[in-house]
């Protein structure tokens, strides 16, 4: 996808819908890659003085945790997009008053830092639901403070792809959004201003006993964004169709539960400092000319 332009298969409305609607908790999965995400901090020798945590409520409280552990004595904020996740997010992370770690730890801020003000910005896996993931870089780029780094994750082209053949086999319209792949996420950092990207990307499996317990997960997960979903409600035989659907076509492991597959993107990058631009052209008074040509040096 190119940098200019919005994802042309997601919906706006939809994933708008799913910011307000979505479970005031993470799922398992969001939980899982983010603790890969913190293996990932060993190979990061900046020590931030503050850092953000975009997304803290989707995108793993056992990570919040973690973090505020390797970073004890540094300002946090937590970024939330809808005012009812930001309480929600509030009475899940903020110390109690008789903690005794309220009393010297720095205040977690329920807020969006002011431009320029953190060293690090983690967010785990909620660039992929962005309507306009170029905008959503953009504030990250913007709220940290130059030579302050990026965390990220997200899913991949391959995620689902099990659940996609299925739709497509039966004829019905695509199971759910385009994903963007991580080399083009990599030329999106370039182009918002960050430098040194480094991108890698893993295949996770999670197997179900049943095809009803694999569509709870992926109900956790989020919804169908695709601008050319079913437009109006399906019934009871609609979902019998799909869970036979899925129990009949979808890849199974030797024990006879079903695979379904997640990409999961990481990317790291650093804030650079702005570039300074000179012009092409100069300009030298006559008399500084006749003086270069004379042998001696321009006037002051």
């Amino acid at each position: 996808m190119p940098a200019s332009q919005t994802p042309p298969t997601i919906d706006p409305v939809a994933t708008s819908r799913w910011q307000r609607v979505a479970p005031l908790s993470p799922p398992w999965l969001h939980e899982e890659v983010a603790r890969r995400m913190l293996e990932r901090l060993q190979w990061i020798k900046l020590q931030p003085r503050s850092w953000a945590h975009w997304g803290a409520l989707r995108g793993g409280l056992l990570a919040h945790a973690a973090l505020t552990r390797i970073y004890p004595d540094v300002a946090c904020f937590v970024v939330e997009a809808q005012a009812e996740r930001a309480q929600a997010a509030t009475k899940k992370i903020a110390k109690a008053w008789w903690n005794p770690r309220a009393w010297v730890s720095p205040a977690v801020l329920f807020e969006a830092p002011a431009a320029g003000s953190v060293d690090m910005l983690w967010a785990n896996m909620a660039l992929h639901e962005a309507a306009d993931p170029q905008a959503l870089l953009a504030s990250w780029h913007a709220a940290l403070k130059v030579d302050g780094f990026l965390m990220f994750s997200c899913l991949g082209p391959d995620t689902a792809r099990e659940l996609r053949a299925v739709y497509a086999a039966l004829g019905w319209p695509p199971a759910a959004h385009e994903l963007t792949d991580m080399h083009d996420w990599g030329d999106m950092l370039v182009q918002t201003g960050f430098a040194e990207p480094v991108m890698d990307m893993e295949r996770i499996t999670l197997t179900f006993d049943t095809p009803a317990r694999l569509l709870s997960e992926l109900r956790e997960l989020g919804r169908n964004f695709h601008r050319a979903r079913f437009p109006a409600l399906r019934g009871r035989g609609w979902k019998a169709t799909l869970l036979a659907a899925l129990e009949q076509h979808m890849v199974k492991t030797g024990d006879g539960r079903l695979s379904l597959t997640f990409e999961v993107i990481y990317g790291h990058a650093l804030k650079a400092a702005p570039k300074i631009r000179v012009s092409p052209l100069s300009a030298v008074s006559v008399q500084d000319m006749r003086s270069m040509l004379h042998g001696g040096r321009p006037r002051p």
